[in-house]
């Protein structure tokens, strides 16, 4: 009877180890599962953000290039051709002849710019660095003569993945425009503070600044700090009624 009531109990204390690795089993399965589904589904939306800010990007390029080739270059080549066709009319037959052929010459040039112009709207062309992005977007923005930007880095191009870069470039692009259209600032500093390990950007101007408790739902807020967390980085806006507002964001390179 004993070996038998022995028995009994290291069957049941087996029973009941099996069981119970079996149940953690279980649950570390399930666990498992559910951090590999959430990890993919932050993929999955963190390639849509990538896709859409790359074509945010690519069509703000082209139609700035385009814009610049159309509006500029083209616009001065037909002042040239409009004062050439108004000095043929002081020459004679000889003279006019050899201007005719460098009339219809610059004539052709002026389609093929606005010909180039049209195609580079719709065209891929090399994604910039973060560095010239933001010197480009400041050269755009100060065209509209609306605001003074100074630009401050320490280098000329920044060690971080283009994808990555590309993320931050909407970022600092989304607060601009939001200094644009609700700041009333004259003046915006953008800071680029890198080392091995941190870059570190600082946006600030000196508008009428806001309520950051009642406007962090609103002004694309949201959607940098959705952005931001997208790559890991920390993302803050500090501002004062009256003073000007302060937007920083701290990217860790190490961090994937």
């Amino acid at each position: 009877m004993e070996e038998d009531r022995f028995v009994i109990i290291f069957t049941v204390t087996l029973l009941i180890i099996v069981l119970t690795m079996i149940f953690v089993y279980v649950i570390f399965i399930r666990k498992k599962t559910t951090l590999l589904i959430e990890q993919k589904e932050k993929d999955m939306h963190f390639e849509k953000e990538l896709a859409t800010s790359q074509v945010e990007m690519k069509e703000q390029t082209l139609n700035y290039i385009g814009q610049e080739l159309h509006d500029d270059l083209g616009q001065k080549l037909s002042v040239v051709r409009l004062r050439q066709n108004q000095l043929l009319t002081r020459l004679d037959n000889s003279e006019k002849e050899e201007l005719n052929e460098l009339n219809e010459l610059l004539g052709e040039c002026i389609q093929d710019i606005r010909n180039l112009s049209k195609t580079l709207i719709t065209e891929q062309i090399i994604h910039f660095g973060l560095v010239e992005s933001i010197e480009r977007e400041i050269q755009r923005i100060k065209k509209l003569r609306l605001l003074q930007i100074e630009f401050v880095t320490q280098k000329n191009d920044i060690d971080i993945t283009p994808k990555h870069g590309l993320i931050l470039f909407r970022i600092i692009q989304e607060s601009i425009n939001n200094i644009l259209k609700h700041s009333r600032a004259k003046n915006v500093s953008i800071q680029l503070e890198d080392d091995h390990e941190i870059l570190k950007i600082t946006i600030s101007d000196n508008g009428k600044g806001f309520n950051t408790n009642i406007m962090r739902d609103g002004s694309g807020l949201k959607n940098m700090e959705l952005r931001a967390k997208l790559i890991h980085a920390e993302f803050s806006i500090e501002s004062k009624l009256e003073e000007g507002t302060k937007t920083s964001i701290i990217y860790h390179k190490n961090v994937s």
